[in-house]
């Protein structure tokens, strides 16, 4: 195959994959603006565009009180989850702590344990300590059941980073803390970039914990809201693909400005891997 066959080749791949993934998002947005509670049936163009949808899924669902709680939790997961991901990726890969590679082999581990198995035990641990169907218990529990992934996230970003580096910082006097804040974090941004977009996206989308962990209705978030909203709304499927559009629009957005460093934070990490 001649180098020019390959390219289109290659470009024909990705227009197919882009239409694969585009498809859906169109047809949803489609449907959102049909009449509402007209019946619908695969990709069809709007008789009259109806964007009052939008305005009634938003007062029908309380979703401006739901996506005010979900920024809530995700504005206090994305922060400290980062922070924590960073320090402990920064100790497993440059300082050598005691039991440093059980720990390593301890988040990786983490990462293979699924929610549905801990999610009872931990409302009844923070149900002792008064922090159910609070806004600090989903962070802390948030935080902790995304801890595994940042680590190693973090640590493998760390320890590509060349030693050279480090032992000049410490050569010049640099303590531990300094080379992290001073040397590492500023060559760093497109992999915390990237953490941080992934951790508002779990965060935003996360469901069973929400559900189990908040009993008021109001505290809980966009995406929990939709579910019920779906149950209630099933036939009128407008109106939920508005409400679908609305709750979704968040992450595009965040995606949208954070995708230069998002996309670089993701080559990068797949270059030194």
């Amino acid at each position: 195959m001649t180098p020019r066959a390959a390219t289109t080749a290659r470009y024909l791949v990705l227009t197919l994959m882009a239409v694969a993934v585009l498809l859906p998002f169109v047809s949803i947005v489609l449907t959102a603006l049909q009449p509402s509670g007209a019946q619908v049936s695969g990709i069809s163009i709007p008789p009259t565009w109806t964007w009052t949808n939008f305005a009634d899924a938003w007062q029908a669902a309380n979703l401006g009180r739901l996506m005010l709680s979900g920024v809530l939790i995700a504005a206090g997961v994305v922060p400290l989850a980062l922070v924590l991901a960073a320090l402990a990726g920064y100790s497993l890969a440059t300082l050598n702590p005691l039991g440093g590679r059980a720990l390593s082999v301890a988040f990786v581990l983490g990462l293979t344990l699924p929610i549905e198995l801990v999610v009872v035990a931990l409302y009844f641990d923070l149900q002792q300590v008064g922090l159910t169907n609070s806004y600090a218990g989903a962070i802390l529990a948030e935080t902790a059941l995304f801890m595994p992934f940042g680590v190693y996230w973090m640590q493998n970003h760390f320890a590509s980073i060349p030693a050279e580096l480090l032992e000049a910082a410490r050569v010049d006097g640099a303590r531990s803390f300094t080379v992290l804040r001073r040397v590492l974090l500023p060559i760093s941004w497109p992999a915390i970039t990237t953490l941080g977009v992934l951790y508002f996206m779990w965060s935003w989308n996360q469901f069973l914990l929400i559900i189990v962990l908040m009993q008021d209705p109001d505290r809980r978030t966009a995406p929990t809201g939709l579910a019920f909203f779906v149950g209630q709304y099933s036939t009128n499927i407008p109106l939920v693909s508005a409400a679908s559009l609305i709750v979704i629009g968040p992450i595009v957005v965040v995606y949208l400005a954070f995708q230069r460093h998002f996309v670089s934070g993701l080559t990068q990490g797949a270059v030194k891997g």
